[in-house]
């Protein structure tokens, strides 16, 4: 495979697919580089109902592959692995793989987040043998088993209504007060009342406890402790940015990357859309919608800088 490009894409989640159909359709050389998997955090939720086009909602790994054949379709590439640095060296842009350098005329960030964690005792000994970020991934492995969900946010309640589906009793313990929105508290509401769920306010986890031939037996938080077979963490993201610092990129304080109106970051020809964009709404309808608006905009740089060259 030729490793210089008009377009490198690093992530392959909703925006970049988009992008990637758009630049293709156009015949632009394009490249995308994923180190996970094909379609991120939207690849793993359970049903995505809020996405324009279906009125039944949709599940998100259908969704994932749809746009990934799309994109294919009009001749994108998909290349598994991790991008690690990025170097601006004028004309082209450089970038550090696990396959080597590769170059490109111009790069779009579009990594998105990663699940935000706890940093509690018990946390990263157990992670995988009961405490879990994905509840579509992993709830079934909890059937007619007991667990406590962690957060109290929109995914939060919305991973806990759906693990429903196996466990016989989930606790959700909520650091201060519920942040899900209203439609998604009546549906909770709604399962509090069926006796499905206990939603325990003002409550921070503190210790995740097991042992590594029981795995987890029990979770400690507001002064309590709640016997349980498994911890679902739902927390909110963190952006997958890691691989810009020492760029030159600008991030936020918190790691997001800052942008201009037409998604293109402080270096020329490198842009971002998406989760990882500084003030992205972490919707995928507005994911796909941003991954269009960079490939147009990403077009015109490059009929720009073959006018100026």
């Amino acid at each position: 495979m030729s490793k210089t490009h008009d377009i490198i894409i690093v992530g392959a989640g909703p925006a970049a697919l988009t992008a990637a159909i758009y630049t293709t359709r156009e015949d632009i050389d394009t490249l995308l580089f994923e180190r996970g998997v094909v379609g991120g955090l939207a690849a793993i939720t359970d049903k995505v109902d809020n996405y324009p086009g279906f009125p039944d909602g949709v599940e998100g790994l259908t969704l994932a592959n749809n746009l990934e054949k799309q994109a294919e379709r009009f001749g994108a590439k998909i290349e598994y692995g991790e991008v690690t640095a990025i170097h601006d060296e004028g004309a082209l842009k450089r970038l550090e793989t696990t396959d080597g350098d590769y170059y490109a005329k111009a790069v779009l960030i579009a990594t998105g987040s990663d699940y935000k964690k706890l940093g509690i005792p018990g946390e990263q000994e157990f992670y995988g043998k009961g405490v879990h970020y994905c509840a579509t991934c992993d709830g079934a492995f909890y059937r007619d088993k007991k667990l406590a969900v962690v957060g109290g946010g929109n995914s939060a309640v919305q991973e806990a209504l759906f693990l429903t589906r196996f466990a016989t009793h989930i606790d959700l313990l909520v650091r201060s007060k519920l942040r899900a929105s209203d439609v998604l508290q009546k549906d909770l509401d709604k399962a509090v009342q069926e006796g499905k769920i206990t939603v325990h306010l003002a409550t921070p986890t503190e210790e995740i406890v097991g042992s590594p031939e029981s795995g987890v037996t029990s979770v400690k938080g507001g002064g309590k402790e709640f016997a349980v077979d498994g911890v679902f963490v739902f927390v909110g993201l963190v952006p997958n940015s890691q691989f810009v610092h020492g760029s030159g990129v600008l991030c936020d304080e918190i790691g997001f990357v800052f942008t201009d109106a037409n998604l293109q970051t402080n270096v020329p020809g490198v842009f971002a859309a998406g989760d990882i964009r500084s003030g992205a709404t972490m919707q995928i309808a507005s994911a796909a919608g941003e991954g269009a608006t960079a490939a147009l905009k990403m077009r015109e740089y490059l009929e720009d800088s073959h006018r100026a060259g």
